[in-house]
């Protein structure tokens, strides 16, 4: 099943819960289903919507790219960065930043699991325009240019350039529903949601295969190009998340 960072999932399902004035545990059960164990600063969720908070936000930064953090000392910015997601809240400033290990002995697929442990940090607030400006549209066209444009650049240099059997499954996956969001999603910025997520995903499928068929010079530019590529599937990722957001907590019409 494709997955959606856990962070983004966070977002939208305490958003939306922050809307319904549905209890913040209930919303971490349906955002991290396939996590077996969920620990950290997660009662920061009910305290902030206690204090006004109306939308948890996201950023899927990484090393030297900080694009949609908000404002942080250095060594949590790093700690954002290492960990590629974090949430945060726009009114009052505060971050939680995930840690997503596996525990057990490892014997076989029924000694281990996943666990995740939220740490709170103390970030700037943000201001709410710059997250009701996001247009869906405008982040829809944009990808979709970086997919054209990425795949033109992978079709020059040869190769085979994603796994295909990997990209339909996600995308047929995506298409069906099994992303795991929350009800009521304006319909856009979930459609941007589905394919950013698949395309991020299929880069990662295609970064681990590699392409053997390739001279080193021409497999060192598809790198590079997918990578660009993964860069712009995470920017859309975050951005229309926070646009669905913006949506669920009434800051703007879907």
């Amino acid at each position: 099943m494709p997955e959606l960072p856990a962070s983004v999932r966070l977002s939208l399902w305490t958003t939306s819960a922050w809307a319904t004035g549905s209890p913040a545990d209930e919303a971490v059960a349906r955002a991290l289903p396939d996590v077996d164990h969920v620990a950290g600063d997660l009662d920061r969720l009910t305290l902030w919507r206690q204090l006004g908070e109306q939308a948890l936000l996201v950023a899927l930064p990484s090393p030297g790219d900080l694009t949609g953090m908000p404002g942080a000392s250095a060594r949590v910015q790093g700690c954002a960065a290492d960990a590629g997601e974090c949430v945060f809240v726009p009114g009052l400033g505060g971050m939680l930043v995930p840690t997503i290990a596996a525990y057990g002995a490892g014997g076989g697929a029924l000694d281990v699991g996943t666990r995740v442990d939220w740490a709170v940090y103390d970030a700037d607030p943000v201001p709410r325009h710059r997250v009701e400006a996001l247009e869906s549209s405008q982040l829809e066209r944009h990808l979709r240019e970086e997919i054209a444009a990425a795949t033109a650049h992978l079709d020059a240099i040869g190769g085979q350039p994603f796994a295909a059997d990997a990209a339909r499954e996600l995308a047929d996956a995506a298409l069906g529903g099994r992303w795991g969001l929350p009800p009521g999603l304006p319909p856009r910025p979930a459609r941007v949601i589905a394919l950013a997520g698949t395309i991020s995903q299929v880069v990662d499928v295609a970064l681990a295969a590699g392409d053997g068929a390739l001279t080193a010079a021409a497999a060192s530019t598809r790198h590079t190009i997918l990578l660009r590529l993964q860069r712009a599937a995470d920017h859309a990722l975050a951005d229309a998340t926070n646009a669905a957001c913006a949506v669920l907590a009434g800051w703007r019409p879907a």
